[in-house]
């Protein structure tokens, strides 16, 4: 009685291969390859990705401190009031 979703076209000259879910598995090499890898790609770039953000962050909380600064009354100014 007609086609499934799935089997509405047939392409040709392409071949696909599925592997059930169920037969895979969830995190193969986790612990033996995965960790070390990323432990390895950490330290490859974090003196390419560091520097820019210790920068900006240096750069951040001074210019807050200086607005901070900015925002205060000047005590000299209202000395003699009375």
């Amino acid at each position: 009685m007609g086609r499934h979703f799935g089997d509405l076209s047939r392409i040709r000259h392409i071949i696909t291969y599925t592997l059930s879910p169920f037969e895979q598995k969830a995190f193969p090499n986790y612990f033996s390859k995965g960790i070390p890898n990323v432990w390895r790609r950490f330290r490859s770039q974090v003196f390419k990705v560091a520097p820019p953000f210790v920068l900006m962050y240096l750069t951040y909380t001074w210019g807050n401190q200086v607005y901070e600064q900015g925002k205060r009354k000047n005590p000299a100014d209202y000395e003699n009031d009375q």
